[in-house]
């Protein structure tokens, strides 16, 4: 086994079954990083995750800007698939959910955090890359936070302090004696476990597939010593089966978050009943 423990793959390139050495299995080790700059010890360092992030957005804005930089009546392919992804959610995620009157104006931020979350999944598949930087709890914590605040800021402008409270805790005088149970679970629900669930969803799915990944990929190449060559082939097909899934996945990921997100908005427009 490797003695340096911040590399993503994590394991002596010798190292084969029926060698005298034991499957490095891929664990937490494989989604730390040393620092390309800085001191780890200091918390002020830049590292892959960092350097992917920043790279997943200049690719982002890059490509939007190249594909409306000089728009046309008839588009040309890069302006057509621009279009069509940014009309995808707009109308398919953000009018659906929230309406066309009320969810204009967040169709922006809605894309942004679509397109976003989506590059930062693919860099899992993307050679010298290949690792998703939601994989990072402190990446989708983030997202999650910048929803959590608009939609409870939302919240108080369009209701008041007295309608979001009542928003908040499921307010419905009706329910009777268990009505202050109630509010205490919806209070809990709505403003502790949602936005936690959010960004766990993202990190967890992501974290998860990575973690798939890497073993069967450690594991095509650990196996190919002696008989063991018949199970790397095994292996190897599991490697394409998984990177296949996984590109559903990362796609899959970025439209629950942002579906969750309009979700959360027009729950903030709502009128409360």
């Amino acid at each position: 086994m490797s003695a340096d423990p911040t590399q993503v793959l994590a394991f002596e390139t010798d190292c084969h079954i029926f060698a005298n050495c034991g499957f490095p299995a891929p664990g937490l080790h494989s989604f730390l990083f040393k620092p390309l700059w800085g001191d780890g010890d200091s918390n002020l360092y830049f590292n892959k995750t960092m350097l992917l992030a920043l790279l997943g957005s200049i690719v982002v804005v890059g490509f939007f800007l190249a594909a409306f930089r000089k728009p046309k009546v008839v588009p040309g392919k890069l302006q057509m698939v621009a279009e069509s992804g940014y009309d995808f959610i707009r109308r398919g995620v953000v009018y659906e959910t929230i309406g066309k009157k009320e969810g204009e104006k967040y169709v922006p931020l809605v894309v942004s955090l679509f397109f976003f979350i989506w590059m930062m999944n693919l860099w899992s598949i993307i050679p010298l890359a290949q690792f998703p930087v939601t994989a990072i709890i402190s990446y989708p914590a983030v997202l999650a936070a910048i929803v959590y605040f608009l939609w409870v800021s939302l919240t108080f402008k369009r209701h008041g302090f007295v309608g979001a409270f009542k928003n908040f805790t499921g307010y419905d005088k009706s329910l009777g004696p268990v009505l202050p149970l109630a509010m205490f679970i919806e209070f809990l629900s709505n403003l502790i476990v949602r936005p936690f669930t959010h960004a766990v969803r993202l990190f967890a799915n992501m974290f998860a597939g990575h973690t798939l990944l890497l073993l069967f990929t450690i594991a095509s190449w650990y196996l190919l010593n002696g008989i063991g060559i018949a199970y790397a082939g095994v292996s190897f097909i599991m490697v394409i089966v998984m990177t296949a899934f996984e590109l559903f996945i990362q796609a899959l990921q970025a439209y629950v978050f942002v579906l969750l997100t309009c979700s959360f908005i027009q729950g903030a427009l709502a009128e409360h009943h």
